[in-house]
């Protein structure tokens, strides 16, 4: 108390004195402060670590100055500052003990210049302000941290860890940053914000770990790392809901009627859990996955024609998209796809794909009354266009303009169906009905579906997959009215598949880029529900009961037990004969309600059954591979496949088998050359048996074409009923026929049959191997006729070699096989000689028969002229007359057999009527007398002359 009695004192006396000095400032010999700002006073700076202040403005007094006095202020208690002076007018402060900022950041005084004498100059606060250093780190609040959470979830926030700093400033007493340190393990599925939230970045596994502990640390705005602290996250161990006893594979085999897929399966409902006390309800759904046509599933590859009889499909039914070949050459442009077992699809790229039908197929006006059915996959275009249009089938107008009168398209995931009224058809001032839209999820699920359109005008119909659409809404199709399309004269239409035409431009637009199938129309009637059903049914799928095909299967009860009986119930079964063999994926999901209202998803359960590939059908073609027949038959017409057995074999274990039940839905029958239809036919003799069944003839230049689903019975019979005639055989040595014929679309293919029909040409009396004699080999056979008459010598073996007649080697187009001209050697068993030898005594025979040719025409000059020979051909057969002037006949110096039987031959040709006695010319004269001036003979001598100079033209050129 004393001591602060005396400062007090002393600073009383301190301020008495400064007013004292105050009022006497030209006294020199009392000190005082300079300060500028006398009421701002100093302003000082120092950090917690530190002794002298920075002080501003330095301080600095005037007069005789001996030190400085610090004078406390009783508000902010003592001062742990001193003054050194350290020249005549300057001093420092500096502390006396470290200063803590965390316990007191600011500190307020005055001081006071003290002279030698004893006088005080005026006293000048000072405001000192300690700042902070970054000494201490973060601390956590908890020493650890522990939370559990549930298996499979994701949580925005599991626990929430706090850290502080006591530094004393923001700058290093905040807490701005939280870390996860990894230790090098960067697959922890956690994050943690700066406000220090952890949450899980995905759903926790019991099975992969039961715990996950986490070092987490905290930083300060000045970036110092407190210590790590740890946490714990318990994952809790699951209900482990679940079947038990499902085989991974299931096996197939074809005909074997519907298999059991789970006949051990047993469920798991997490009963003893303590989040599911009870059980509510438990649900499962079996669905079998796949990507085929058909609702995703097996479905017999049958043509719409094929239909009508499996199904029952109106007869009347067209179908618009066939199979490219004959008959169908107008959809040669679309792009099948057969790979998939002979299923025929058609895929549209969205580009170029389109085809225009005929008017013989369809006609463009179609009425109030028809059915339009489709198989159809899509997608969303790639760019998803709202406003593109993808047309199925599309009626517009040729040129001029482009008005669509009818057609079936996608836009924006809906099925629109356009049916504009043409002018005659009504008041043009009335609006009707013009377009129906459908929003089907199905038109852009990129999945197969079948979709049928019933029109009634002005009543529309929509099937999907076989049942009748109904709108989740409960609301129809949403219908736009219009006028009825104005007439145009001279414009005409055209009906496309896959796009539509754009008469202005006179190009296609709108192209379909997605795949169809098995597109068809009826007119004058629509088709029944339950013919739309056996369409777009599957014959493969699950079933709780026989003959019942699903896509999926559901069943529910109350109780684990129940649903197990059901489940163990479910069955794959395919009907088809030869159903595709490959895997087919099986999911089953489960859910269960507890009775405190929680749901659990028990873990799915997947398999998969594989069906093994059928034992195929062998289609086998028997029959006479040749048939020989004369001019007569092949006028009248004859059968191509008189004796023609179908069989489609089998095999069951080790034995093979005629299978009766079986059914082909194709023959082809090819010619080539294709006919001629100036003299050529094919034709069915049996045509009116052909309504009895389901077969359809197609008779071309090219062949025939049978289609159709029907017995192998019908098949054979029809074939037998192929009829071939020929008008003009005389032009032909044969016609080769090639029969093939398939099932299930071409899936399986029968052997090629070759059936081949010899024409018999009329022999000359007397000669067994020729008709006309033809060149030299002509010549040598009368040569051996005569010699074998008169003599009764042996003729060479050579010269009873069958030959090949010059009249029969047509150089036709409608020729079977034509040989090439060539030289026949007839002594091919001697010896040659060496080719010098040869062309020396080739040259002595060509000079003697020089000279032989020049003494035979001296000695007919000198003869008088014979009279006319009674069979000379009649001028108007002049056409027909043999000259063979240009023949030039070849002759083996080394036959000695054969030049002596030339030489016996001249003396009887001698009295002939000229040189040529030898020649076509009187053979055929002398035929003409025996056959009774046929029309066939003239025929063949007209083809013998034409070929024999082709013959010698060939020769000559060789």
């Amino acid at each position: 108390m004393i001591v602060r009695f005396l400062s007090i004192l002393c600073f009383g006396v301190l301020v008495a004195s400064a007013h004292s000095v105050e009022g006497n400032n030209d006294n020199e010999d009392i000190p005082y402060l300079e300060l500028a700002e006398p009421d701002e006073g100093y302003h000082g700076l120092i950090r917690e670590n530190e002794t002298l202040v920075e002080v501003t403005p330095a301080i600095r007094a005037r007069g005789p100055l001996c030190s400085f006095l610090i004078l406390n202020n009783k508000h902010h208690g003592e001062a742990p500052f001193e003054i050194m002076v350290i020249d005549e007018n300057e001093a420092r402060l500096r502390v006396r003990y470290p200063l803590n900022c965390e316990k007191r950041r600011n500190y307020k005084f005055d001081i006071a210049a003290v002279g030698c004498d004893g006088s005080y100059s005026n006293t000048v606060p000072v405001h000192i302000t300690v700042t902070d250093v970054n000494e201490f780190a973060p601390v956590f609040s908890q020493a650890a941290y522990v939370r559990s959470v549930d298996e499979g979830k994701i949580y925005d926030e599991i626990v929430r860890v706090d850290a502080t700093d006591r530094d004393c400033t923001p700058r290093y007493g905040d807490v701005c940053k939280y870390e996860i340190l990894n230790d090098g393990d960067r697959s922890q599925p956690f994050a943690i914000d700066n406000e220090g939230v952890i949450r899980n970045t995905e759903p926790l596994e019991y099975d992969k770990s039961h715990n996950h502990i986490l070092s987490v640390v905290a930083y300060d705005c000045g970036m110092l790392q407190s210590a790590p602290v740890m946490v714990t996250i318990k994952v809790n161990k699951p209900c482990r809901a679940g079947w038990k006893g499902l085989a991974e594979r299931v096996d197939y085999a074809p005909g074997t009627g519907p298999l059991a897929l789970f006949p051990a399966a047993r469920l798991e409902a997490c009963s003893s859990d303590e989040r599911c006390p009870g059980v509510t309800r438990i649900q499962a759904a079996v669905t079998l996955q796949a990507s085929r046509a058909g609702v995703a599933c097996d479905r017999d590859t049958y043509t719409i024609h094929a239909q009508r009889t499996i199904c029952g499909l109106d007869q009347k039914t067209i179908d618009l998209l066939p199979s490219p070949g004959a008959g169908n050459e107008w959809a040669k442009s679309l792009k099948p796809d057969s790979g998939r077992d002979g299923e025929q699809m058609f895929e549209f790229d969205g580009e170029s794909t389109s085809a225009v039908i005929p008017e013989s197929i369809l006609k463009h006006s179609i009425g109030s009354t028809f059915a339009l059915s489709t198989w159809l996959r899509h997608a969303p275009p790639p760019d998803h266009d709202k406003h593109r249009k993808e047309h199925v089938l599309c009626l517009a107008d040729d040129h001029k303009m482009n008005r669509h009168h009818y057609a079936l398209f996608v836009r924006n995931c809906r099925l629109i169906l356009l049916l504009r009224r043409d002018f005659g058809e009504g008041d043009l001032n009335i609006f009707r009905p013009a377009e129906w839209r459908w929003k089907l999820p199905e038109v852009c699920d990129n999945e197969w579906h079948h979709y049928a359109v019933n029109v009634r005008f002005p009543n529309v119909e929509l099937f999907v997959d076989g049942e009748p659409y109904r709108a989740p809404d409960g609301k129809g199709p949403e219908v736009i009215d219009d006028w009825p399309l104005h007439p145009a004269h001279g414009v005409n239409t055209t009906l496309v598949i896959g796009a539509c035409w754009q008469g202005t431009e006179s190009d296609m637009k709108h192209h379909m880029h997605g795949w169809m199938a098995g597109l068809g129309i009826l007119l004058g009637a629509v088709h029944s529900p339950s013919e739309l059903r056996c369409a777009a049914r599957c014959r493969e799928g699950l079933s709780l009961a026989p003959d019942l095909y699903l896509k999926s299967v559901s069943v529910e009860g109350d109780g684990a037990a129940e649903v197990e009986t059901l489940v163990r119930r479910v069955a794959y079964g395919d009907a088809r004969s030869f159903p595709t063999p490959g895997r087919r994926n099986v999911h089953l999901a489960t859910t269960i309600t507890c009775d405190n209202g929680r749901v659990i998803k028990a873990r799915p359960a997947e398999s998969y059954v594989m069906v093994l590939a059928p034992q195929t059908p062998t289609i086998l073609l028997n029959g006479s591979a040749d048939a020989a027949r004369d001019y007569a038959h092949f006028r009248a017409g004859l059968p191509v496949f008189p004796d023609l057995r179908v069989q489609v074999l089998a095999r069951s274990g080790d034995n093979v088998k005629e299978a009766e039940t079986q059914k082909l839905d194709s023959c082809v029958v090819s010619v080539y050359p294709a006919l001629n239809p100036d003299h050529e036919a094919l034709a069915l003799r049996g045509a009116a048996s052909l309504p009895e069944s389901d077969i359809r003839a197609t008779l071309t230049r090219d062949g025939v074409s049978l289609t159709g689903t029907d017995t192998v019975h019908n098949y054979q019979k029809v074939l037998r009923e192929i009829e071939y005639s020929n008008k003009k055989p005389a032009y032909y040595l044969n016609r080769v026929f090639k029969l093939t014929c398939s099932e299930l679309n071409g899936r399986f293919t029968s052997n090629e049959y070759v059936q081949t029909l010899t024409v018999v040409h009329p022999r000359a009396a007397g000669d067994v191997h020729a008709q006309r004699p033809s060149g030299l080999a002509d010549k040598l056979d009368v040569a051996r006729d005569k010699s074998q008459a008169s003599n009764n010598v042996e003729v060479p073996l050579a010269m009873n070699v069958p030959r090949a007649f010059a009249a029969h080697a047509q150089h036709s187009p409608h020729a079977a096989e034509v040989p090439s001209a060539r030289i026949l050697d007839l002594h091919s068993n001697k010896e040659r000689t060496s080719n010098n030898v040869a062309v020396l005594i080739g040259a002595v025979c060509v000079g003697a028969v020089v000279s032989l040719a020049a003494l035979g025409a001296a000695r007919a000059r000198a003869r008088p002229r014979a009279a006319p020979r009674a069979h000379r051909v009649p001028p108007h057969d002049s056409e027909m007359a043999w000259d063979d002037s240009a023949l030039t006949i070849t002759v083996n110096p080394m036959d000695e057999t054969a030049t002596e039987v030339g030489r016996a031959a001249a003396p009887r040709a001698a009295p002939a009527d000229s040189s040529d006695g030898e020649s076509c010319s009187d053979s055929d004269s002398e035929h003409n007398d025996s056959s009774d001036d046929d029309e066939e003979v003239m025929a063949g001598k007209q083809h013998k002359y034409r070929n024999i100079s082709q013959l010698e033209w060939d020769n000559s050129t060789m």
